[in-house]
């Protein structure tokens, strides 16, 4: 993770599901953020593949009017300054994915592009697919010699999760990744990685003799991570029968941010340096039962003041379907720093409010001091860092109330990034796709992290295969969950934070 921003190298960047939602959603606008603040390459070619039958300036201009209708709900219009060196070189292949055709086209498409713009050679290929493909096109990339590195040139593949559904196809799909491509080469891709309030976790813990010291079981009581969602299915029913949240959010998203709260200090900002504490992380968590994990499925209730429907009526869900959309459980991890302090994680659909955030219980101070004072108990203090929807990190802590007694009361300490930073418009895949132009390999998955993480919850995946739950859907929409949630903390006298 670079201190400064250097101008990546000139390059072809690729994307195969050219037509996609990914694709019109964040690619194009990341793209269009980083011609914003100068980070793309000096040299660029834009070329799509998909199975549509569509000419170079259809597709171009299908992603300019997609981005114009973005940027004008924030009341902007495209600069078309901004706009041009994505656009001056897009080329779009109509191609199977499957067959060798299309990365014959490909490969000559390349080679025509780089002698007109002097690309050295370098390409970029953004798997912006279905997941079945990931192994079908890295394979052909790989027989077509698509993802050769010679004469310094670089050839780097993106790879969106999952990254499998279970550990042995995410072993499968690192096999096959790595029979063409060398781990340097591969940037398994979690965009939450790219919320400045994931990156800053390491500079909070490492830059500041403040925190580091008391980051530990002596001064910590236990975490509490929470990405929840006000939304449901959003269409998208044939996918979530498929994964279920526990697939979907815990070996990638919340074990990210498990491993940046977690991890122990790298000797380095080196990206391999960091990628092999969260591994050795992983590797630490004590193994789960079905006691220290919980699942729910969200019914009918009110979001925002609107009636929803229950997951089981969803478009494309079966109606006595037995997929969890909420899980929570309790991790510990076998180490020196953290031995008997639980980090405790949820996630779900349809619940009370939108928001993803890592709180930190500290434990209380000795009572005795205020034995003969109103104050009955103290309350813990909490460090809390908000990912979503407001990036911040707030201190809570116990200060004096004005008056002739000591009554204390919880109070709180903001820094918000909207309110110190100038922050340029984000999708959230700047960062990233910046660092995958310049190779830096510190905010992606290595195969070691994806199959330890699968490796966890394989044993809650095979004991739920063998156990449906007997009381789904088992919350209401606009809910924290079901009260079995509770229970998983009240058996350890805890409670969770309230989600809003």
């Amino acid at each position: 993770m670079s201190s400064h921003r250097k101008a990546p190298p000139s390059c072809a960047i690729v994307i195969f599901g050219a037509n996609g939602d990914l694709t019109k959603r964040l690619i194009v606008p990341a793209l269009y953020n980083l011609a914003r603040g100068g980070m793309l390459p000096e040299r660029l070619a834009l070329i799509g593949v998909d199975h549509n039958d569509k000419t170079a300036e259809q597709w171009r201009d299908g992603l300019r009017d997609f981005l114009a209708q973005t940027l004008a709900k924030s009341g902007e219009s495209i600069d078309d300054k901004l706009w041009a060196p994505i656009a001056q070189d897009m080329i779009f292949l109509k191609g199977d994915f499957e067959k060798d055709e299309t990365y014959s086209r490909l490969s000559q498409c390349l080679q025509d592009i780089d002698g007109k713009k002097n690309l050295g050679g370098n390409v970029l290929f953004y798997l912006a697919v279905a997941d079945r493909f990931f192994g079908t096109i890295a394979g052909k990339l790989g027989e077509a010699g698509l993802v050769r590195e010679t004469d310094g040139r670089f050839r780097r593949l993106i790879v969106e999760k999952p990254f499998g559904h279970d550990l042995e196809s995410a072993k499968a799909l690192n096999a096959c990744l790595l029979r063409h491509l060398k781990e340097e080469q591969i940037y398994r891709i979690d965009h939450f990685l790219g919320k400045e309030t994931v990156q800053n976790i390491m500079a909070l813990r490492f830059a500041n003799g403040l925190f580091e010291p008391i980051w530990n079981r002596d001064r910590i009581d236990h975490v509490q991570i929470t990405v929840a969602e006000s939304i449901g299915t959003e269409g998208r029913g044939n996918f979530y029968e498929k994964t279920g949240a526990l697939r979907d959010m815990v070996p990638n998203h919340l074990f990210q941010l498990v491993a940046m709260t977690a991890m122990e200090p790298p000797v380095s900002f080196d990206a391999e340096a960091i990628r092999a504490k969260k591994a050795e992380m992983f590797r630490a968590v004590h193994p789960l039962g079905l006691g220290d994990v919980v699942r729910g499925q969200y019914d009918s209730g009110l979001i925002g003041g609107q009636q929803v429907a229950a997951y089981r009526k969803e478009e494309n869900v079966a109606p006595d379907s037995n997929v969890e959309t909420f899980v929570a459980m309790r991790l510990l991890i076998d180490n020196w720093r953290w031995a008997g302090v639980p980090f405790y994680l949820r996630t779900g659909k349809r619940l009370a409010a939108r928001s993803t955030e890592i709180a930190i219980r500290f434990k209380r101070a000795p009572y005795a001091l205020f034995r003969e004072t109103p104050v009955e108990e103290l309350d813990a203090d909490w460090l809390i860092l908000r990912v979503q929807p407001d990036e911040s990190i707030r201190l809570r802590f116990n200060a004096k109330r004005p008056g002739p007694t000591m009554a204390l009361e919880s109070v709180a300490m903001d820094f918000k990034y909207k309110d110190w930073f100038q922050q340029a418009p984000a999708v959230g895949y700047e960062t990233l796709i910046y660092d995958c132009l310049t190779g830096d390999a510190t905010l992606f998955q290595r195969a070691d992290q994806v199959e330890a993480a699968w490796g966890v919850v394989e044993p809650v995946l095979e004991s739920w295969a063998d156990t449906p739950p007997r009381h789904f859907p088992n919350y209401g929409a606009g809910s924290e969950g079901p009260t079995a949630a509770n229970d998983l903390l009240a058996r350890d006298g805890r409670t969770w934070r309230a989600i809003k």
